[in-house]
């Protein structure tokens, strides 16, 4: 016959109170504010003094501290300071009793609010949760606590979706706000709209026109860190892609890109860029530009350049990357002969000059030359400017006019939403109804493949619509630099290189072919 017998549960053993050992229970208060607002500041302050007050005015309680944390989002722990050097205390037998507001100024996270009570219910710890009425270490307190904090948890998810629903309606609105504590150039203005900075703003000109003129963005950084000029963060030491970002952010043109990056996570706030997964807001003059449009689409077209010549571009000087050999494409690189004499000679060579298999025999060329060369080739067209510049003005509107690419892209984009409906329409019928599944993949494919051919198209196009407008930008820069200039000039002026030249093919000793931007070429004979 099967018996069941009852071993009862250990019985701890009832310590002794010594002579030295105090009976007080040790008692501390947790304190926090989501927001740095002085409605919210003064709810702050006035649960710091409370909480003194009444730790105080108990006979047997003995005060530890009031552990704060104030501006910080209650979502996760992580970040909370004073909450996590508190539970170390707790932990680490400082403290027997926790009191704080309520579940949700504990933590509004489910799983970190019932870890971190086990953790310290452990340890004989209790928390008080004034507003529910919860001790953590009764019977009752961990069912209650369970159901309370998925409360406070939905509250923080709507709270978050009704957040992220602001913020997009602003975007729809074409509304901007920049973080200003770390960006540099701008600060609020009147109506939130971004205000220019002209002391940051002369800094990021300057880091538009070196980049123009050869330098690279760590090459850049070098420079801004060893003049101790500060960082949008307010660091000493500049990094290149700190300066890459500059270089890259429409912001500086005086438009805005709305959405760039989102929260995938309400509980630990992770963001992740947008790559199509939410739509994009493209805002037009939006703020007053630190750089001109012109300027900022140069330096997007110098960075393709760059990459797409599958060469480390130097940043020695405003000719590094831009001189060509006319026989092999290579690049020319910089060579100082006779460096420590009287004698000492700049000369540019092709970099293929001495590799081998690939020698090439196209002849050095001395600095000097090349800037004499360059002055002479910008003074004929000088010379010719009226000639030149209406050709260009008739050019312009016609080797870059996209209107016909753009009403393409909107008629293709048409059929693509009407096939996308189509589809969406045959999978709600194949989840409703049975239909047969051969011929389902078959229509399904059909669409899915003229879809996708329709996109590609649309690639095509919106390619098209970007080299037209870069080539714009290039003309208009050309036109714009050469309708200033009255007269030839009589020396070589580095600006006037960068704002105008994209490359020099070398063909010899005496034959240099330079190209202008927008596509002037013009050929020049170095006389000896």
């Amino acid at each position: 016959m099967q018996t069941v017998k009852i071993i009862p549960a250990k019985q701890e053993r009832i310590k002794m109170v010594t002579e030295n050992q105090s009976a007080m229970k040790r008692v501390a208060a947790y304190a926090r504010v989501s927001t740095d607002n002085d409605e919210q500041l003064s709810s702050f302050k006035a649960q710091r003094d409370y909480y003194v007050k009444h730790i105080h005015s108990k006979p047997d309680w003995k005060f530890v501290e009031i552990y704060t944390d104030e501006g910080i989002s209650a979502t996760s722990t992580k970040k909370r300071d004073g909450f996590n050097r508190m539970i170390k205390d707790a932990i680490g037998g400082k403290i027997d009793l926790i009191i704080t507001k309520s579940v949700s100024r504990f933590a509004r996270n489910t799983v970190d609010s019932l870890t971190t009570i086990r953790r310290l219910k452990e340890k004989n710890v209790e928390v008080f949760f004034e507003k529910e009425n919860i001790y953590s270490l009764d019977s009752k307190g961990e069912l209650m606590l369970t159901i309370m904090s998925s409360l406070a948890q939905e509250e923080s998810q709507n709270i978050s979706s009704n957040v992220k629903w602001g913020q997009r309606k602003r975007f729809a609105d074409g509304k901007v706000s920049l973080p200003y504590g770390r960006f540099l150039g701008y600060e609020k203005g009147k109506d939130n709209i971004p205000q220019v900075v002209e002391k940051e703003a002369v800094v990021i000109r300057r880091i538009y026109r070196l980049f123009l003129e050869g330098k690279t963005p760590s090459n850049i950084a070098r420079v801004l860190t060893k003049e101790r000029i500060r960082t949008p963060g307010g660091k000493e030491k500049w990094s290149s892609s700190t300066v890459k970002s500059i270089l890259m952010n429409e912001k500086y043109k005086g438009d805005a890109i709305l959405q760039k990056t989102f929260t995938t996570d309400f509980l630990t706030k992770k963001k992740k860029i947008n790559e199509g997964e939410l739509p994009k807001y493209y805002v037009e003059n939006s703020h007053q530009a630190i750089v001109d449009p012109e300027t900022y689409e140069l330096v997007q077209e110098e960075f393709k350049r760059r990459k797409a010549s599958g060469k480390t571009t130097s940043s020695i000087n405003c000719f590094a990357s831009r001189v060509t050999c006319g026989a092999c494409g290579g690049f020319f690189g910089r060579k100082v002969w006779h460096s420590n004499t009287k004698y000492a000679t700049t000369i540019w060579q092709c970099n293929n000059k001495f590799r081998k298999k690939t020698y090439c025999h196209t002849p050095h060329l001395k600095e000097e030359d090349l800037k004499k060369a360059f002055v002479g080739a910008l003074n004929s067209l000088i010379e010719s400017k009226e000639e030149i510049l209406k050709t260009c003005d008739e050019v312009m509107n016609t080797i870059t006019d996209y209107t016909k690419e753009e009403n393409e892209v909107r008629g293709i984009q048409e059929e693509a939403d009407a096939i996308g409906l189509v589809l969406e329409k045959l999978i709600g019928q194949n989840a409703r109804l049975a239909l047969d599944q051969e011929e389902y993949s078959q229509k399904y494919n059909s669409l899915a493949s003229k879809y996708n051919e329709l996109q590609e198209n649309i690639h095509t196009l919106n390619e098209e619509i970007i080299k037209k407008k870069a080539k714009r930008n290039q003309m208009t820069v050309f036109i714009r630099e050469l309708r200033r200039m009255e007269h030839l000039i009589s020396e070589f002026d580095e600006t006037l290189w960068s704002a105008l030249v994209t490359t020099v093919v070398v063909n010899g000793m005496e034959e240099l072919i330079f190209h202008f931007r927008g596509g002037t070429m013009a050929p020049w004979q170095i006389k000896e």
